[in-house]
């Protein structure tokens, strides 16, 4: 039986290498599951199109859309959510995959931005506020308010594109030690770190829990 067994596979392997079209579509669909779970969990390299980000993705004297390395791993196996990253989301009002900073997490008092109604919100639990880096050009939370982070799906973590402004997001240009100091990325950066500022500046952050034992009552 064994050796029937072992006859027919040679048989299989055989008759597939004989018919190139049918090994490349059986390795395809060997791999895809892999390459699945890659993109699903690990990360993924896409273009960023939009203004809504701006300066920091796809500035007005750039000819090109910023690609990006999406790192997926960070947010659904890791669920590290950490404010002033940016982040690409489905949107709740029409469910397309946008992309904006965290501001805010849950705990936190955001001074909300017009067309917001109230001066002041407090993240709930289990919510981020987000916002786009050009306040003019955004739908963010000051639009849909809190979004819950189960509709976070990845980090934008290096720009692969275009080679000038290859590098990692969330780190000023001024900080690097390839930065050209008085060259147009470098007054960016130096123009981002004033907006950062303004950004922390509305918000307070939550009071960490209080982790120490009571001692029981005797």
């Amino acid at each position: 039986m064994l050796r029937g067994l072992r006859s027919a596979c040679a048989s299989c392997h055989a008759f597939v290498q004989k018919r190139p079209a049918l090994k490349l579509t059986l390795s395809v669909l060997v791999w895809l599951p892999v390459a699945g779970t890659i993109i699903e969990y690990g990360g993924s390299v896409k273009a960023v199109r939009g203004r809504s980000m701006q300066p920091t993705l796809n500035p007005d004297d750039s000819p090109w859309k910023d690609i990006v390395l999406f790192d997926t791993f960070s947010i659904k196996l890791r669920n590290a959510y950490k404010r002033g990253d940016i982040v690409a989301l489905m949107s709740p009002v029409d469910s397309k995959l946008i992309v904006k900073r965290i501001i805010a997490l849950e705990g936190d008092t955001v001074k909300t931005l017009p067309p917001y109604p109230d001066p002041e919100v407090c993240v709930p639990p289990g919510h981020a506020w987000v916002e786009g880096d050009e306040p003019f050009r955004t739908e963010d939370s000051n639009r849909f308010g809190p979004v819950p982070l189960g509709l976070i799906q990845s980090r934008l973590a290096y720009i692969l594109w275009p080679l000038n402004r290859i590098g990692p997001l969330g780190k000023p240009l001024v900080s690097r030690h390839d930065a050209v100091v008085g060259s147009p990325d470098w007054r960016r950066s130096k123009a981002e770190l004033e907006r950062e500022r303004w950004r922390q500046s509305r918000v307070t952050i939550a009071s960490p829990p209080d982790t120490t034992e009571q001692s029981p009552n005797v």
